[in-house]
């Protein structure tokens, strides 16, 4: 399972890269695809990826003996464990010790990529290919790997978030059945909460935005929000379902107990990769997460008895129940590479072969990041996992779009949830406006 992918560590790794790429942006030339390099000669790419637990390398490892069988004359050195900040150095300084074809976790960083030309933009190469990225790829990656028409990468694997409830729990209150919608799960979360004394013998839901996966963004995937207009301003300020959103959380923080109480349990939770995660140790009812949390709990000493289901909606779009957040694995190919056109090969491969695709999904527990994989049959069929599955196939799944400095955008919006369900900031609609300021004015001097 992909965990270095989760939030915290994306808006991490998006915040220090910020600075960086800002730094390197229009240091990499032209990002048109124009490799001259012949596809068929004996030559050796050179691979970066983030993964490193043993599992996931031998996964990793094995995609790549499929490659090298179809194609024995491209050989890929991999290397792993390499970090974003590892990335933009190593391009900036180029040379022979540079990567070709480089994955990341980030994707929250591909505006940069795409913008600073770290990456080559892969339309010259699919359309040379017949890939028609509408057709392969589900909307959503689709989204969050191209900047303004640039298709600097491609999805390798994703990742979709859903509800994880605990049964047991579930069948004590008498909740015959997961909630569907906002009030369906304000009523749960109440009803499966337990208090000893002044703090919680057992949390309904943790709804802090400094609560495991508990982000804006992964909330408001839930009511479709529309980040930027057309002309790439911010619309936080003007869109009432990021609005409504903040409002449906602070109003649930206070049927919870209050942000005080809450905040001080918080502190009481193990690590969220760990076996004392809060939903794993029963400490809450229910938890957003995604299709990782499922088979960290298989292979953990966890006696909870957990389902899953896709994440409430608001009321008023009951309609859209099935919906989810989705974000996922990107690769691409950097521009200093002098061998793009075998790397377009490895990369086409990884990204739309569709038993590679899902022979590396079942390795991981990720969720596949093509529309035929996703249909695949030979696709893990576990009940869990199939949620996932369909939330990733849903219409109406979303993501975050990407933007010239990364993830800085829901940085200002998450700072801004911090303020709001803290009671430092009163007034919602002047905090948004606030945002949306910073929003354009940090997006203007990324350009």
């Amino acid at each position: 399972m992909t965990t270095p992918s989760r939030l915290t560590r994306r808006l991490a790794a998006g915040g220090a890269l910020t600075a960086l790429a800002l730094s390197v942006t229009g240091c990499f030339g032209s990002s048109k695809g124009g490799a001259n390099d012949n596809p068929n000669a004996d030559v050796t790419i050179t691979f970066w990826h983030g993964w490193s637990a043993p599992s996931e390398v031998a996964a990793i490892q094995a995609t790549i003996d499929g490659f090298e069988k179809k194609y024995p004359n491209v050989h890929v050195k991999a290397v792993g464990n390499i970090t974003d900040d590892k990335i933009n150095q190593a391009l900036r300084a180029g040379g022979p010790n540079a990567p070709d074809v480089v994955s990341s976790f980030t994707t929250d960083n591909v505006g940069e990529f795409c913008t600073s030309h770290a990456f080559v933009d892969l339309n010259p190469f699919m359309k040379k290919s017949g890939v028609d990225p509408v057709k392969v790829f589900p909307a959503a990656q689709r989204e969050y790997t191209q900047f303004e028409g640039n298709q600097c990468a491609l999805p390798l694997l994703s990742d979709a978030y859903g509800l994880y409830y605990n049964k047991a729990d579930f069948k004590a209150a008498g909740i015959t059945s997961p909630p569907k919608t906002y009030s369906e799960f304000d009523a749960d979360a109440v009803k499966l909460t337990k208090m000893s004394g002044d703090t919680y013998s057992q949390l309904g839901f943790m709804p802090l935005y400094h609560g495991y996966e508990s982000t804006i963004t992964h909330f408001a995937a839930q009511a479709s929000p529309t980040y930027f207009t057309s002309d790439g301003k911010s619309n936080v300020a003007n869109d009432p379902p990021l609005a409504s959103t903040y409002e449906w959380q602070k109003a649930l923080v206070g049927k919870l107990g209050g942000y005080a109480r809450l905040d001080k349990y918080r502190t009481t939770f193990g690590d969220e990769f760990s076996n004392n995660n809060p939903f794993m140790t029963g400490q809450v009812a229910m938890a957003m997460d995604g299709e990782w949390r499922g088979g960290m709990i298989d292979d953990s000493n966890s006696k909870v008895d957990y389902g899953v289901a896709p994440f409430p909606v608001p009321d008023d779009q009951a309609d859209q129940y099935g919906k989810g957040y989705i974000t996922g694995t990107i690769v691409g190919i950097a521009s200093t590479s002098q061998k793009q056109n075998a790397a377009w090969e490895f990369v086409q491969y990884l990204t739309t072969d569709t038993d590679a695709v899902v022979n590396f999904a079942n390795a991981i527990h990720n969720v596949p990041s093509t529309n035929a994989a996703l249909a695949s049959p030979k696709l893990d069929q576990s009940p869990a996992f199939q949620t996932f599955i369909k939330i990733a196939q849903n219409q109406y799944s979303n993501t975050t779009p990407s933007s010239p400095n990364g993830g800085a955008y829901q940085l200002t919006l998450q700072n801004l949830g911090y303020a709001y369900e803290s009671g430092k900031q009163t007034d919602l609609q002047a905090g948004l406006e606030e945002a949306a300021h910073t929003i354009d004015t940090d997006i203007a001097q990324a350009q």
